[in-house]
């Protein structure tokens, strides 16, 4: 693959590479992918997406699956599935063909015009039909609406062949005397075709006549333009329903509207070649315009330049993948040509894998080195006295110095410079005495910020060489210390860890016992570190401590339950202790907000001030403007400040869990109109309960007979003082 960027526009040519030959058996591919560097680091995106000799034009099915291209030597047709990245089928023709389009979404409709006057069909099987034209064509269009064939050629006729039919219809006559390009506009179906005179003339295919005529030849000259001949038309192309691109044999690009006989922009490609390919980027409002040298891409409004791409073979034809950045060439040699500008547009669907990858090249740019090659400046061949050869061909400029064979510089030096063993022999020397140096115990530097956690990294990292020693592993990973994506972390105050946070003694039930150690470690660090800096530099260093102390704790073996639950106690006691601290400074803000409110009442009845009313609404409290505010203050609160104020308050209760974490507790606070009704309720059992008569004074005794009760009823079996009851029932009162 080879990256070439133009105007800051990265291009992708997927297609640069060795190719194997086909003649080579598996096993010698095999054996030169291995040997040669080249051939594994290219791409191959299809598998043999390739000509024998020619590939003339290229295209595309409407459903994107099948890319069809037709080429020589011998005529053949060949198609290729981009589900499966591979060639499909390829079919052999009599003789070359000059153009060919897809009747079809797929590959079942094909149509061929050859260079002997025939036009051949073919289905998805193959061969169908084969018709000859009364005169040589040079391009054709199909009309979807009516089934017919338009064949312009050699001759001032446009021939229809109707595919419903299986006729010829009457032809158009024209003023030309030769056509060389035709296209149908996909919107309303006009049909245009390009003359050798520079003329395009336009037909409606509903009535058969010519609706109008635009002279390019003459509008494509203007002012700077040099042109060597008469303008003919050599591309043509629709695109919407009211632009059309004309492309001239002299290589000028005109931009059309349809209402206008005058273009609205003309681009010169300023080699003198015909436009062999004019297609349109509409999401982008870019234009592709290709001769058979470069293919540049502009804006169809300004005509500014977006980018160029200049391949190494001359180009035939130009097809772009729909909706992606991917383009197809035909070119004047076996390999067809794949770009992908990631500008245009994403990747197809079946290669969506080539995003990630230019992704990853764009990250991480890769400079080109040149093994045979050495750069110098102007400085240094001044230095070797080699200032005479510049604009020779033993320098090749390269931006700011040049660039020169490698042996030709080490032969020179050499010359210029006879001591140089001696300097190399020094330099020897000098890093034998740095690597014997190194082998001393030396003292750690510790960083500013994070010193516990560095010095943690450092005894982890002597424990990993040490086991890697043992087993004969290699080398160790490199620490995190050595690594520059954490170096911030040991320099900014903002990356300090706090080991005295709920979250991380809790994390880390153990952190305390090693904290300890560690401690240690850090004081004969710095007391070592002082001592190395009031030394003299020729003095050896002492030895540190050993890793080990007998002092040392031997609680190691607990368990971290145990530890978690002694954090746990640690950090409810802190809290409790903090919560009675910060109650007793309320209480004592509290009261001295009181005195300080009786001192100024009192100020201001001295001073004669006059009180201040305000309207309370019905059915509403007074509320202090002292209390308004601290409300507004506590909307301005962090989370944990009202957190910690409703805890006080008692709407909110935080307990410690059995796993270690919180709970939380709410208590909903009633709104005024419920604590009213709960207000009324109360009043109005405690009513009830003083008119309620008690029946105390009523005795237990029970008589049979007709009797008399008291404050009732008269009732049967001698009730008493109630409704009638049977079988001698006393009867109660009730509400």
């Amino acid at each position: 693959m080879q990256i070439s960027s133009v105007n800051d526009v990265k291009i992708y040519n997927l297609s640069h590479g060795k190719s194997l030959p086909e003649w080579l058996s598996d096993r010698k591919k095999r054996a030169l992918q291995n040997n040669d560097v080249d051939i594994q680091r290219r791409i191959e995106l299809i598998q043999d997406f390739e000509m024998p000799t020619v590939c003339t034009s290229i295209k595309v099915s409407r459903d994107g699956q099948f890319i069809l291209a037709a080429g020589t030597y011998k005529p053949r047709i060949r198609c290729y599935d981009t589900y499966q990245l591979s060639l499909k089928f390829e079919r052999c023709l009599d003789s070359d063909v000059v153009a060919f389009d897809i009747l079809s979404d797929d590959y079942s409709k094909l149509v061929f015009l050859h260079c002997n006057r025939y036009v051949e069909f073919h289905s998805q099987h193959g061969h169908y039909y084969k018709t000859r034209i009364p005169k040589f064509g040079r391009d054709f269009a199909y009309h979807y609406p009516s089934c017919d064939l338009y064949f312009v050629g050699a001759s001032s006729e446009i021939f229809r062949l109707n595919l419903e039919q299986g006729r010829f219809l009457n032809s158009l006559q024209t003023d030309a005397v030769e056509h060389n390009v035709c296209d149908i506009n996909p919107v309303h179906q006009l049909f245009a075709s390009g003359t050798a005179e520079g003329k395009v003339e336009c037909w409606d295919p509903r009535v058969r006549s010519r609706v109008g005529m635009l002279d390019c030849a003459l509008s494509s000259v203007t002012e700077g333009t040099e042109v060597e001949g008469l303008p003919s038309v050599s591309a043509l192309k629709f695109n919407g329903s009211l632009t059309m691109a004309v492309g001239t044999s002299t290589g000028q690009v005109l931009l059309y509207d349809l209402r206008s006989s005058r273009p609205l922009l003309v681009k010169d490609h300023y080699y003198g070649l015909p436009i062999k390919s004019v297609n349109f980027q509409d999401h982008l409002d870019l234009v592709l315009t290709a001769d058979s040298k470069i293919i540049k891409i502009w804006n169809k409004d300004t005509g500014k330049v977006f980018s160029s791409i200049e391949p190494q073979t001359n180009i035939n034809d130009v097809c772009i993948y729909p909706g992606s950045g991917m383009l197809f060439t035909a070119n004047e040699d076996p390999k067809m040509n794949t770009f992908y500008i990631p500008a245009l547009g994403p990747a197809p669907r079946w290669c969506s894998f080539l995003d990630n990858l230019t992704e990853e090249l764009e990250e991480s740019p890769e400079s080109t080195v040149y093994d045979d090659y050495k750069f110098v400046t102007r400085k240094d061949l001044e230095n070797l006295g080699l200032s005479h050869l510049v604009g020779s061909a033993l320098l090749r400029a390269y931006m700011h110095g040049f660039f020169m064979d490698i042996r030709l510089y080490h032969k020179v030096k050499t010359m210029a410079n006879p001591f140089a063993y001696e300097e190399y022999r020094k330099d020897k020397i000098r890093q034998k005495i740095e690597e014997s140096r190194a082998q001393r115990v030396q003292i750690k530097k510790l960083p500013k910020v994070n010193k516990e956690l560095a010095l943690k990294l450092m005894e982890e990292g002597d424990d990993e060489a040490e086991l890697s020693a043992r087993k004969k592993k290699g080398k160790a990973l490199p620490s995190i210390l050595s690594d520059e994506r954490f170096q911030v972390m040991f320099e900014n105050p903002d990356y300090q860890v706090e080991e005295q946070s709920e979250e991380f003694r809790l994390l880390n039930p153990i952190v305390s016992k090693v904290g300890q150690k560690r401690r240690k470690k850090l004081r004969l660090l710095a007391k070592q570190a002082t001592d190395a800096e009031n030394a003299e530099a020729d003095q050896e260093e002492e030895e540190p401590e050993g890793r080990g102390s007998s002092d040392e704790s031997s609680d190691d073996d607990k368990s971290w339950v145990d530890e978690v639950r002694e954090q746990r106690r640690l950090i409810y006691e802190e809290g409790r202790d903090r919560r009675r601290q910060e109650r007793k400074q309320q209480d004592r803000n509290t009261t001295l907000l009181d005195q300080d409110s009786t001192q100024n009442h009192a100020q201001g009845r001295k001073q004669g001030q006059q009180p201040r009313f305000f309207q309370i609404k019905a059915g509403e409290e007074f509320r202090s403007f002292g209390d308004v505010a601290r409300k507004q203050k506590l909307q301005k609160a962090s989370l944990e400040e009202r957190l910690k104020l409703e805890e006080r308050s008692g709407t909110v209760n935080v307990a410690d869990t059995a796993v270690g974490s919180k709970q939380l507790t709410f208590t909903l606070k009633k709104s005024e109109q419920q604590q009213r009704q709960q207000q009324a309720e109360r009043d109005h059992h405690e009513e009830r309960k003083k008119l309620r008569r008690s029946a105390g004074h009523l005795s237990s005794e029970r008589g049979r007979g007709r009797g008399r009760g008291r404050g009732g009823f008269r009732g049967r079996g001698g009730s008493r003082g109630g409704f009638r009851g049977r079988g001698g029932s006393r009867g109660r009162e009730h509400y």
